[in-house]
């Protein structure tokens, strides 16, 4: 092999080396309760300063068994979100939050066209015709967002090694969380959210008055 090839396969080694790095292995999170036990529905937003690109993701908020599903959504501001309706009754979706303010009138199946989610914030969802049924949509500045399932693990992938500031939120904290500094990748990676537990929106039984 001659020196001028030896060179080259010794660069492109070293910039294959270089990039390598900056995807991480995955990163899981866990959240719990002030009494340590997992908590779900937990959003995790990571951010970081270098990297303020959007990534648009597929999002969508059902309704099914007269119920919002999934009852905590987590979306990057300028994410468009469908609704779509797969019970047999209407619904009539609408949001009064400052961060959104919306309303689907009346309607089965998918509406024509999905939401804009385009200011960061919280968003509290209703039905007009279930009283009941509530949901979440947390709006976020930052493409790393994720929420904890049933065990409180948000995972995260292909996240960058480095700086980020933490947010937590949860629908049932007891006071807003500070958002802090932490340095990826984190192990072990666990944090608390104060929480008053209560039950989640679900189809009530059928009796008197209960026609569904």
């Amino acid at each position: 092999m001659s020196l001028k090839l030896l060179s080259c396969g010794l660069l492109l080694s070293t910039i294959l080396f270089s990039i390598a790095p900056l995807q991480a292995a995955p990163q899981q999170i866990r959240i719990v309760d002030q009494q340590g036990q997992p908590l779900a529905d937990a959003v995790v937003e990571l951010l970081d300063p270098a990297n303020k690109a959007y990534h648009s993701k597929p999002a969508e908020v059902a309704q099914q068994d007269l119920t919002f599903r999934p009852f905590v959504s987590a979306v990057q501001a300028g994410t468009p979100v469908d609704f779509p309706n797969q019970d047999k009754t209407r619904h009539h979706v609408y949001s009064f939050s400052p961060a959104k303010v919306f309303e689907l009138k009346l309607y089965a199946g998918k509406p024509e066209a999905p939401v804009l989610f385009d200011i960061p914030g919280i968003v509290a969802l209703g039905c007009n015709i279930h009283d009941y049924m509530q949901a979440y949509v947390y709006v976020g500045q930052s493409p790393f967002l994720a929420v904890t399932d049933e065990q409180g693990i948000a995972t995260f992938s292909e996240l960058p090694a480095g700086g980020y500031q933490l947010k937590l939120w949860h629908p049932w904290q007891d006071a807003d969380v500070a958002p802090q500094a932490v340095t990826l990748p984190l192990s072990p990676a666990e944090f608390k959210i104060g929480v008053t537990r209560q039950e989640k929106p679900k189809r009530p039984k059928k009796g008197f008055g209960n026609n569904y």
